[in-house]
């Protein structure tokens, strides 16, 4: 396995990771008008907190297999572990909400998409949402394997049927929502993010990543 903890140093620095968090203050509030964020809430896979930081939702909560509890913000309790780990690391049926963000490309298999995909559905809530934002492999291209830690090709049809075949039918899915903005290909200043997230026809034209909701039946 990668050692994800060198990777990440490597390919962001302090500036990087201050301009994610200005976009992800822009971004957080976007998705909470497409799709309710509601409480108690879990970050998969949460790096640095970019979406917790700026998630309005009571009993917020936190997961990565690296230890970044000093990156989270005063009241989110982060749990060290794996994803795929979770019905050992959290409650079983308690989360309204469960996000990821470019994190299940970084799974090694297909097969462990399908058990993360299940992992979360018993974590949360009857009702809950498994919110998931992707990079989309056929809108992506080539530089989708850009990078060392991409294992898994998704597009939003495959997101789809793994959420179904997890009891995760899907209730959203808009194929074409932010850029392909790893390594800063969001335009940095926040203004432009902004305008760029309230004008959903230049999603038709710019968007590469996916956003996915799954929702579990009531």
């Amino acid at each position: 396995m990668t050692d994800l903890g060198r990777v990440y140093r490597a390919r962001f620095d302090d500036a990087d990771h201050r301009a994610k968090m200005a976009l992800w203050r822009e971004i957080v509030p976007s998705i909470a008008r497409i799709v309710p964020i509601d409480g108690p809430v879990l970050d998969l896979a949460c790096d640095r907190g970019y979406f917790i930081a700026h998630v309005r939702a009571q009993d917020l909560w936190a997961c990565d297999v690296r230890d970044v509890a000093a990156d989270l913000p005063a009241g989110v309790r982060f749990v060290r572990a794996s994803g795929l780990a979770l019905d050992d690391a959290v409650p079983a049926g308690h989360f309204a909400t469960v996000f990821a963000s470019n994190y299940l490309e970084h799974l090694a298999s297909s097969d462990e998409v399908l058990d993360q995909m299940r992992a979360v559905e018993r974590v949360l809530r009857p009702g809950g949402r498994f919110v998931v934002l992707q990079p989309n492999i056929r809108l992506v291209g080539g530089a989708y394997w850009d990078f060392i830690d991409h294992h898994v090709p998704l597009t939003e049809r495959s997101l789809q049927e793994a959420g179904s075949l997890a009891g995760l039918p899907t209730e959203r899915t808009i194929v074409r929502y932010l850029p392909y903005s790893t390594k800063g290909r969001l335009p940095a200043d926040p203004r432009l993010v902004r305008a760029y997230l309230r004008f959903p026809p230049a999603w038709r034209i710019l968007g590469r990543q996916t956003l996915w909701v799954g929702r579990k039946p009531a």
